[in-house]
């Protein structure tokens, strides 16, 4: 039997800066993945992180 959908969701944040900017060091976007509670947290997802591209700590964003 299936469960019903849970009050936490798997999320993906990516870093901004990367996927702005195209004159970077190496290619790819830095990509984390977290769980946020959907009742208390209803707005996207913003926290910073370190990007192993821009080798710095930078904004990452809620994309899906």
């Amino acid at each position: 039997m299936a469960k019903n959908k849970g009050v936490r969701l798997t999320i993906t944040l990516e870093c901004t800066e990367c996927r702005s900017n195209t004159a970077k060091r190496s290619a790819g976007v830095s990509r984390y993945t977290t769980q946020k509670n959907r009742r208390n947290t209803t707005e996207r997802l913003e926290i910073r992180k370190f990007c192993p591209h821009c080798n710095r700590h930078t904004l990452h964003k809620e994309i899906k």
